[in-house]
């Protein structure tokens, strides 16, 4: 490891360990400032979950068994927090509460009085232990802002004794946020506890002074994290959508309470719009990028049909670093940027210059995206330029991805800078030309690619260039370019240098790169609905030392 890379995993590390130890004084500090803090007599208001409900879930749930991230946890009438649970990110959503929006679908006695059993249980197990992922600061977060948009559910004909139980332990909770608030892991946990802390001011009675000090707090991060083009600090576009999810009601809340609305909060949903629809390809789902991963229809439209903002979506997102090249039915993503500190790059890929092409109602071209419920093992891989629709040298990622006990999973940038243009020839051809140094320090050449979208929508041209820095590059090296399809994408050979990709609805596409072998590769998708499946990928493989570009093309096929 190199001595930069060395200094910057311990200031990482560093700063991890003060971190964890601001967590586990957390509750010292909470319980001395306990005599201040009374516990509340009601709830004011029950903010709105705009995420989908599924009458299946809330059944299984009602039968004793939790269907979350991936797996399913049968209790046979144990409390779930008692049983050794399948994953951690099953056990994240579970302390999470977010399954009780499910159970809105069977609102009847029953229903509610078993939600209000397994939140009892929680109460008795997990309330007073507060160590392990159930007190982490993005699932308390989580958990907080669930009770209080789902106290309907769980306080529906409530016991005098459980419902001051209720009240207390959330009390304690909301204390326990103000406390570890600064001490998030990442951004996006860092806001979520902001919105939590703003939502609980108005969910719970409390003063004018405390309502403005938590909008001063939830402005100030904000600011920090929103761009001035919309896009969040991580450079993950599926970090918009959750944002909004939560910033949305918490927006209406204000509102229909008559309480002035931070002064932050609606700039910053109105600028999120406009930078979804950016990363929205043809059949709606999302750009895979930075994190990114599936992306359900209906918790898309849950948010989109709040969007007031007019107009077709930008050609460049400035401050996110991405371009988007459209013509017709076609849409091409591209990544042009980097993380712009350590702490954004926990969740961020090395996929710097790779891209995603869709058309009509089918994507094409994909990176193959993060996956939910995997292990580490398929998150790592899942975050190396291999993963991604774009060069490598020698299977080495542009930006490597570190991992330590302290510092926990950060990439470290091998792409310092990229430059970029984009131009309009006389035809009316969009062109974007970007060039990264992620392989100068490594193997002495900075990568080039250029790609050009027709203004009929029906042609893409690409070159991929390896450029020696001053006569640097290393010999006997080689380089892949590579395609990631997407799944529902069937391929064809028609000959060594072009591949007919037919779509399930007819649409099909020609690739062809003219005297160069064009492989057709096994490959994986991490960002499917269902989990992991398996794809295919292009793949052209070329010797390094003496190359001057690479180009392929594709053309829609009549």
């Amino acid at each position: 490891m190199r001595l930069a890379d060395r200094r910057r995993l311990l200031a990482s590390g560093m700063k991890e360990m003060r971190r964890r130890l601001r967590l586990r004084i957390a509750p010292y500090r909470v319980a001395l400032s306990a005599p201040l803090t009374s516990v509340p007599e009601r709830l004011i208001v029950a903010p709105t979950d705009l995420r989908p409900v599924d009458p299946f879930i809330a059944h299984e749930i009602l039968e004793g068994r939790f269907p979350l991230a991936g797996r399913v946890l049968e209790t046979l009438g144990d409390s779930p927090f008692e049983l050794e649970l399948p994953s951690r990110a099953f056990a994240e959503r579970l302390h999470g509460f977010g399954w009780l929006r499910h159970i809105r679908a069977d609102r009847t006695e029953a229903g509610c009085a078993h939600a209000r059993h397994i939140v009892s249980d929680w109460i008795n197990i997990h309330g007073r232990r507060r160590r392990g992922i159930g007190w982490e600061p993005n699932v308390v977060a989580i958990r907080v802002i669930a009770w209080l948009s789902h106290s309907t559910i769980i306080l529906h004909a409530a016991e005098a004794g459980f419902y001051r139980r209720f009240m207390k332990n959330l009390a304690y909770q909301i204390s326990y946020l103000r406390k570890i608030a600064g001490s998030c892991p990442d951004a996006e946990s860092r806001l979520r506890v902001r919105t939590a802390l703003a939502m609980a001011s108005l969910s719970l009675p409390t003063r004018v002074s405390g309502i403005k000090r938590e909008s001063l707090l939830l402005d100030r991060e904000l600011d920090r994290q929103i761009l001035a083009d919309g896009g969040h600090v991580s450079r993950n576009p599926r970090a918009i959508l959750d944002i909004l999810i939560d910033l949305l009601p918490l927006r209406q809340t204000y509102i229909n309470l008559g309480h002035d609305v931070p002064q932050k909060l609606i700039p910053a949903i109105d600028r999120m719009y406009p930078a979804l629809r950016f990363f929205r390809h043809q059949d709606g789902d999302l750009a895979l990028f930075n994190g990114a991963g599936s992306t359900s229809a209906s918790e898309l439209m849950s948010v989109l049909r709040y969007d007031e903002s007019a107009g077709k979506p930008f050609k460049a997102l400035p401050q996110m670093n991405y371009h988007r090249l459209s013509a017709d039915n076609t849409i091409i993503i591209a990544d042009t940027g980097c993380p712009s500190s350590i702490a954004a790059s926990r969740g961020a890929h090395a996929g710097c210059l790779s891209f995603e092409m869709s058309s009509g109602r089918n994507r094409f071209i994909v990176n193959s995206g993060s996956p939910k419920f995997a292990n580490r093992f398929y998150k790592h891989l899942a975050r190396s330029t291999a993963a991604h629709s774009t060069v490598i040298i020698e299977e080495t990622s542009s930006s490597r991805v570190i991992s330590s006990s302290f510092a926990g999973s950060i990439l470290i940038p091998g792409v310092s800078k990229i430059d970029f243009e984009r131009w309009d020839d006389k035809h009316g051809n969009d062109w974007l030309r970007a060039r990264h140094d992620g392989y100068v320090e490594s193997f002495g050449y900075a990568h080039e690619r250029e790609i050009a979208l027709s203004a009929a929508g029906d042609k893409i041209k690409g070159c991929d260039r390896l450029i020696p820095e001053e006569g640097s590059g290393k010999d006997s090296l080689t380089a892949i370019v590579r395609f990631h399809i997407h799944p529902a994408i069937n391929l064809f050979r028609r000959d060594g240098e072009s591949i007919v990709l037919g779509a399930p609805d007819g649409e099909t596409w020609i690739f062809a790169a003219p005297g160069l072998d064009v492989l057709i590769d096994e490959d994986v998708f991490f960002a499917d609905v269902s989990g992991i499946r398996p794809s295919q990928q292009l793949a052209i493989e070329v010797p390094v030392l003496g190359l001057r570009e690479i180009r392929w093309m594709l053309r829609r096929s009549e």
